[in-house]
C-alpha cells in the first residue's frame, strides 16, 4: 500500500479475515493538503465515504450534516468509531494514520467497528495516472 492521489474508488469492508466482502462502498480519496481541508465542508450528504490520508484527527467546524469518523492504522484496520455532530472538534488518535468519513449512522451497517479491517479500491482510471 503506497502513498494515494485524490480520487476514487471504493471501501472494501471485511468483518471477517477471508471472507467475502460485508460492504462495497463509493469512496472518494482525499490524499492532498487541500483535498483533505475541503474534506465534507458544505455538503448536504455524502455519497459512500472519504478517505482523509494521510489525517489522525478531525474537526466538523463548518459541517452541514453529522457524521460517522473511523480511525485507521496504518495496516487499514479501524481503531476507533464515532458519530460527530457538526462543530465538533475530534482529537487526534496516536496510532491513526487515516481517517474514514461518512453520513452518520451508515458505518454500522456496513459493518465498520474496532478491529475490521478495511481495504481500499483504487479505480483504473486514477492508478493510470499514479
Amino acid at each position: 500500500m503506497g502513498r494515494w492521489r485524490d480520487g476514487r474508488g471504493h471501501l472494501i469492508v471485511r468483518t471477517d479475515p477471508g471472507a467475502a466482502p460485508a460492504a462495497r462502498v463509493p469512496l472518494e480519496i482525499a490524499a492532498s493538503y487541500r483535498a483533505r481541508t475541503r474534506g465534507l465542508l458544505g455538503r448536504d450528504s455524502v455519497e459512500g465515504a472519504l478517505l482523509l490520508s494521510p489525517a489522525s484527527g478531525i474537526h466538523t467546524f463548518g459541517m452541514r450534516i453529522p457524521i460517522d469518523v473511523a480511525y485507521l492504522d496504518r495496516h487499514l484496520t479501524v481503531i476507533a468509531v464515532h458519530t460527530m455532530p457538526p462543530g465538533r472538534l475530534g482529537l487526534p488518535r496516536l496510532r491513526a494514520r487515516h481517517v474514514l468519513e461518512a453520513g452518520a449512522g451508515v458505518m454500522a451497517g456496513w459493518g465498520v467497528d474496532v478491529g475490521v479491517h478495511v481495504e481500499v479500491e483504487v479505480d483504473a482510471e486514477a492508478e493510470a495516472e499514479m
